[in-house]
């Protein structure tokens, strides 16, 4: 990884840290149990990133590279840390608010589809937050689809990939850690330790192989869906499992909590 040089600064209301991962707010309030959930085909039907990419070539032609070449680099075996560099690059010299305006109509599109949901996970979050634990979302993607999301859902934080600004506000193409695999994991203990919980106590859902570390970091794992791996994994260890069903957004139980 690449450090951003002493220099470099952060539009307002941005994140940029020269550690392994940014200062989280932990807005946990009394929260003793903490709830982590991945994004991608775990809450929403969608690879979040290349759908907001492909929303937004469609409304600004020009304004990002052509979404095959990233594609055909993943058909040429590029691991998926590579992937997301390369994704986050395409943005360099975009201003970081017009990153984030993109990313609150393409959320405000994508709310709408009738399947854009996964409504087991959905509703297991409205379960946590009415339980009064707290809710983060852990994802690769990147703040300016992540935050609508959060906001629609009551998420309490986000722990994500972290796009660094120059003094400008304008994104560099660099990020502080792709938030992928083994980086997930080592997120939640930062989370968890600075805010003085116990990973024994707390909850994470996931969907793909590449978040095993993820469940394995916690106290109860859910898989989403049917990965073999994460099968496995769920029969000997005992993980609990939910459907990767579709569909429009679950209505929010009365009296549940809404921390946005």
């Amino acid at each position: 990884m690449t450090r951003p040089p002493a220099t470099m600064a952060t539009a307002p209301g941005s994140r940029m840290s020269t550690e392994p991962f940014p200062p989280q707010s932990t807005r946990l309030g009394p929260a003793r149990r903490v709830a982590f959930f991945d994004v991608d085909e775990t809450l929403i039907s969608a690879k979040s990133m290349i759908d907001f990419w492909s929303w937004w070539a469609a409304r600004e032609p020009g304004a990002l590279p052509p979404l095959t070449t990233l594609l055909a680099r993943a058909r040429l075996g590029g691991s998926r840390a590579e992937l997301n560099q390369d994704y986050y690059r395409a943005f360099a010299g975009l201003p970081e608010a017009r990153l984030a305006a993109a990313g609150r109509g393409w959320y405000e599109d994508y709310r709408s589809h009738p399947d854009a949901f996964v409504v087991a996970t959905v509703s297991a979050l409205y379960e946590h937050s009415a339980a009064r634990h707290a809710v983060v979302l852990v994802s690769g993607s990147h703040r300016a689809c992540l935050e609508p999301l959060a906001e629609d859902l009551g998420a309490d934080d986000i722990l994500c990939t972290e796009q660094l600004t120059d003094a400008s506000g304008r994104l560099t193409g660099e990020t502080v850690r792709p938030m992928i695999g083994e980086a997930k994991a080592e997120a939640v203990h930062t989370f968890l330790t600075k805010a003085g919980l116990s990973t024994r106590d707390c909850f994470a859902y996931g969907d793909h192989s590449s978040d095993l570390s993820l469940l394995r970091s916690v106290g109860r794992a859910t898989v989403i869906g049917e990965d073999p791996v994460l099968l496995d994994h769920a029969r000997r260890e005992d993980w609990e499992r939910l459907s990767a069903r579709t569909g429009p957004l679950p209505r929010r139980p009365r009296g549940g909590r809404h921390t946005a």
